[in-house]
C-alpha cells in the first residue's frame, strides 16, 4: 500500500554524444559495431516471458552490406498470436492494477540503461540494422528514446492530477482506467525509438499489448526488448510478435479484445487495418481506439526573401539525412525564381559532398535504403525521372545495389508542379523542385496545399514577416508540424509533439499527453457526503 502523492520532476531532453574524432565515446561504439557484427543471434518471439521459435524464419542483414548476415528471426502466425493474446488478457489483470508509480519506473529504469551501459550497445544496433549513421542513430535509439520513457512518465503524473472541481458537500474524481483488452502496436523500421514507443506509451497507462516490429528493424527491436526486461517489465505486458503482415495483423485484429491500435507504417497498411476494424466492428467488446501515423510528402516552400545560405543547408539536411526515410523528409520544395540561380549555385555543390557508403565508416552522411523493395522504388522514380521531358536531374541520379542498397542524393528540377515525384511518398533520397515565378506567389502556396493528400511537415522561408504570417495561415492544414525558416525534419519529445492530419495519420501528438490520453478510459466519479432526505424541490410547494 501507498500512503504518499508521489512525483515527478520535469525531464529534460537527453543531451547527445558527438562521437568527434579522438573521443571516447567514438572508440566505445565502434568496439561494440565490431562485437555485435562479429555475432549471429537469434531473435525469436517473446509470448509470457517465454522464448519462442517458430519453423518460420529469416535472416537478418545489414542494409549497407546485405551479404552480412546479423542473425535469424522466427516468425509467427495465428497460433502464436492467440497464445499471445491469451497471455496478455491474463497478464493485464495484475498489470492494470499495479500502482502507477511502480509502472512508470519500470520505464524509467529502462530510459537511464539505454542513455547509460547500453547506450553504445542500442546505437551500434541500430546502425547496423537500419544503416544509420552515429549521428542519426544517437539522435533518436538513445536520445528520443529515453525522452519517450521520461516525459510519458511526467505526462501521465500530469494526466492523473486533472481533477474536476468540487462544490462544498460532494467529491468530484476522475479515474483514468485503461482499456478493456490489448492494444496492438505495428511499428515502422525507420526509427527505434518510435518503434519501442507504441507498444510502451499504452502499457505505462496500465494496458497490455502486443508489438509486432517492422521485420526491417527486427534486430534493434530485440534489443529494446531485452532491455525491458532488464527494467523489470512483467511477463506477458509487452508481447514481443516479429511475423510479416496479415500473419500477425488478421488474427490480432479479429480478435474480439482488441481495445486499439497504436500504428506507424504506410498509408495502404493503415486504410487496409482501418477497414478491417470496421468489418469487425460487431464482435469488438470495445470500440477500438486507432491511433496512426502513416506518411508525407513534406515541402519546403521559399519566398523570394529567404536567406538563401541557411536554406542551402536546410535542404541538404531535411532531404538526405538518414537517407531520406524520415516520414518528415522534405521531399519537394517551392522556390521563386529570383533566387533560383543563386541557390542552384550553392546547393548542387553540396548536395554533391555527401558521401554515401558504410555507415562504419564515419565520414559517410549516408548509408543505404533499407531493403531491396525500397531499392526498386526508389531507383524506379529516378529513372521515370530520368525519361521524363518535364524533368531534369541536376545532382545524383545514380545507385548500386551490387554490396549495399545504396542511392546517391538526387535532386530533380521539374517545370511541373504536379509531377509524379512531387505529389507521390518515395521514402528515399529524392528531391523535386519546382521553380514558381515571383508573380505567382500566392498561386503556389494553393499548389503546395493541394498536391499531395499527405498533411505531415512542412517548412517555410522568409525574412519578411508579412510573408511568413501569409505563408503560415494559407497551408494552415498542409502539415501537423510546421517548421519556420527551418528543415520540416527532428522533431523533439516535449518541443515539437509529432503527427499531422489529412492522409498522414491521426494527429494524435506522440511526445505529448495527447497521445497518453488515447490509452485511457476515464471514469468520472461523484461522491455526495449528506444525501438529501427529502425528494420533493422548492418549486413544487403550494402559493400562500
Amino acid at each position: 500500500m501507498s500512503n504518499a502523492h508521489f512525483n515527478i520532476q520535469e525531464p529534460v531532453n537527453e543531451p547527445y554524444l558527438q562521437y568527434a574524432p579522438g573521443s571516447a565515446e567514438r572508440k566505445a561504439l565502434k568496439e561494440v559495431l565490431k562485437e555485435q557484427k562479429a555475432e549471429q543471434i537469434e531473435i525469436p518471439a517473446i509470448i509470457n516471458g517465454k522464448e519462442v521459435k517458430t519453423d518460420r524464419k529469416a535472416d537478418v542483414v545489414m542494409p549497407h552490406n546485405h551479404s552480412h548476415k546479423l542473425g535469424t528471426v522466427y516468425y509467427c502466425g495465428e497460433k502464436e498470436v492467440k497464445q499471445a493474446i491469451e497471455g496478455a488478457l491474463e497478464a493485464r489483470k495484475e498489470w492494470a492494477e499495479m500502482p502507477w508509480q511502480d509502472r512508470v519506473a519500470i520505464f524509467l529504469k529502462a530510459a537511464d540503461i539505454i542513455t547509460g551501459p547500453k547506450r553504445f550497445e542500442m546505437n551500434a544496433a541500430t546502425m547496423l540494422g537500419q544503416s544509420k549513421t552515429p549521428h542519426q542513430s544517437e539522435i533518436e535509439a538513445v536520445g528520443e528514446l529515453a525522452d519517450f520513457f521520461r516525459f510519458n512518465a511526467w505526462y501521465l503524473k500530469r494526466l492523473y492530477e486533472d481533477q474536476p472541481h468540487s462544490p462544498d458537500g460532494m467529491w468530484n474524481r476522475t479515474e483514468y482506467r485503461p482499456l478493456e483488452g490489448f492494444v496492438f502496436a505495428v511499428t515502422p523500421f525507420n526509427f527505434t525509438a518510435i518503434a519501442a514507443n507504441l507498444p510502451s506509451a499504452p502499457a505505462m497507462c496500465g494496458n497490455v499489448s502486443l508489438w509486432k516490429p517492422s521485420p526491417e528493424s527486427i534486430y534493434s527491436s530485440w534489443y529494446v526488448m531485452q532491455v525491458l526486461k532488464e527494467a523489470g517489465l512483467p511477463d506477458g505486458v509487452i508481447q514481443f510478435l516479429p511475423g510479416e503482415g496479415a500473419d500477425v495483423g488478421d488474427p490480432a485484429i479479429d480478435s474480439k479484445d482488441l481495445a486499439g491500435l497504436h500504428f506507424t507504417g504506410s498509408m495502404g497498411t493503415f486504410n487496409h487495418l482501418w477497414k478491417k476494424i470496421g468489418e469487425n466492428v460487431e464482435k469488438y467488446k470495445t470500440y477500438p481506439r486507432i491511433v496512426g501515423e502513416t506518411g508525407g510528402k513534406d515541402f519546403i516552400f521559399a519566398h523570394n526573401t529567404a536567406d538563401v545560405d541557411r536554406l542551402v543547408i536546410a535542404a541538404v539536411r531535411g532531404a538526405f539525412e538518414y537517407q531520406g526515410q524520415k516520414c518528415s523528409a522534405a521531399s519537394r520544395m517551392y522556390i521563386p525564381k529570383s533566387i533560383w540561380g543563386d541557390f542552384k549555385e550553392k546547393f548542387v555543390p553540396e548536395v554533391n559532398k555527401i558521401k554515401v557508403g558504410d555507415i562504419e565508416d564515419f565520414s559517410n552522411f549516408m548509408g543505404a535504403v533499407i531493403s531491396r523493395k525500397a531499392f526498386d522504388k526508389i531507383s524506379g522514380y529516378i529513372d521515370y525521372a530520368k525519361e521524363s521531358d518535364d524533368a531534369e536531374i541536376i545532382a545524383g541520379g545514380t545507385y548500386d545495389d551490387s554490396e549495399g542498397y545504396f542511392v546517391q542524393p538526387t535532386v530533380i528540377v521539374t517545370s511541373d508542379p504536379k509531377f509524379k515525384s512531387m505529389e507521390e511518398e518515395i521514402f528515399g533520397p529524392v528531391l523535386t523542385i519546382y521553380v514558381y515565378k515571383d508573380k505567382d506567389f500566392e498561386k503556389t502556396l494553393d499548389l503546395c496545399d493541394s498536391t499531395s493528400p499527405y498533411a505531415l511537415t512542412g517548412a517555410i522561408w522568409a525574412r519578411d514577416r508579412y510573408a511568413l504570417n501569409q505563408m503560415a495561415d494559407r497551408l494552415r492544414q498542409a502539415a501537423g508540424n510546421f517548421y519556420i525558416n527551418d528543415k520540416p525534419t527532428a522533431a523533439v519529445v516535449n518541443q515539437q509533439p509529432f503527427g499531422g492530419s489529412r492522409k498522414s495519420g491521426t494527429n494524435d501528438k506522440a511526445g505529448s499527453v495527447a497521445n497518453l490520453l488515447r490509452w485511457v478510459s476515464m471514469r468520472s466519479m461523484k461522491e455526495t457526503f449528506a444525501a438529501p432526505l427529502d425528494w420533493t424541490y422548492p418549486y413544487l410547494g403550494e402559493e400562500k
